[in-house]
């Protein structure tokens, strides 16, 4: 059994528990930057949704529909509900058995519904790499709000090459 992408997504959800520890709670809901006018909160609440959208479908040996998650506002407002979530998460990744076996990922990818069939370790790559996309946008926010926070790497894809990494 694999387990680099589970390690690879828990390192990743370390970043956002560093993250909510180092930002204030205000700053966390603040929804004042557009053009989208989203928070911190939103966007790791959004993340953590797509992981307990994953991890609730596995668990239930459902297909994962992308579609259905559940969006707990209760996280993208209170910093503490979210990082305790980041821990729950965590200790649910370490419980997938078997990382290869194929199941139906249902997603609208603009035109409806549809179903493909990806391993548990291909969702769990895109889920990686759909909060690190995430991760970007929050560097955004906490820059057009002039807040400091150290986490090196954080926003930018492991590929992009270090010269092209502003700030870290």
């Amino acid at each position: 059994m694999k387990k680099s992408i589970i390690n690879s997504l828990q390192y990743t959800l370390n970043k956002s528990t560093d993250l909510l520890t180092q930002i204030d709670s205000d700053s966390y809901i603040n929804n004042t930057v557009g053009p989208f006018y989203s928070s911190v909160g939103s966007h790791i609440r959004h993340t953590l949704d797509f992981l307990n959208c994953i991890l609730n479908s596995i668990e239930n040996n459902n297909d994962i529909d992308l579609t259905l998650r559940n969006r707990d506002e209760t996280i993208s407002k209170n910093k503490h509900k979210a990082i305790e979530e980041v821990e729950t998460i965590k200790n649910r990744l370490d419980n997938i058995k078997n990382i290869e076996d194929v199941v139906c990922v249902i997603d609208d990818c603009g035109t409806g519904k549809i179903g493909i069939n990806y391993t548990l370790e291909s969702i769990l790559a895109q889920a990686n790499s759909h909060t690190i996309h995430h991760f970007a946008s929050i560097s955004f926010i906490l820059h057009q709000l002039k807040i400091d926070y150290e986490i090196k790497g954080f926003g930018y894809n492991p590929t992009t090459p270090i010269p092209k990494r502003k700030g870290i």
